[in-house]
């Protein structure tokens, strides 16, 4: 009888050691998600700061050709020129 009881009393342990360590996991899988949500938030700001610093870089390129420099007239052109065509678009909508 005793072996039987010894059999328990281990397998008591086993499960408790058992849920003690599903505890652990489940608050390491919360922390984990919640530096993922922490790192996932990080990046949208950071790409949003990229294409902010896209943007900048593009309209000092363009104020830098207007300036005089030859470096990006061409890129300049094609903005103008591409602005144009948007306004000439607006007017014929509006003109209708």
């Amino acid at each position: 009888m005793s072996d039987i009881t010894e059999i328990v009393d281990n397998l008591e342990n086993r499960i408790s050691k058992l849920l003690h360590r599903h505890e652990l996991l489940k608050q390491e899988m919360q922390s984990i998600q919640e530096e993922m949500t922490a790192v996932q938030s990080e990046n949208t700001w950071l790409k949003g700061e990229l294409e902010r610093s896209n943007n900048q870089i593009k309209d000092l390129k363009a104020a830098n050709a207007m300036l005089g420099s030859n470096d990006y007239k061409k890129e300049t052109k094609l903005k103008i020129n591409s602005l144009i065509r948007e306004i000439d678009q607006c007017i014929v909508q509006l003109s209708e």
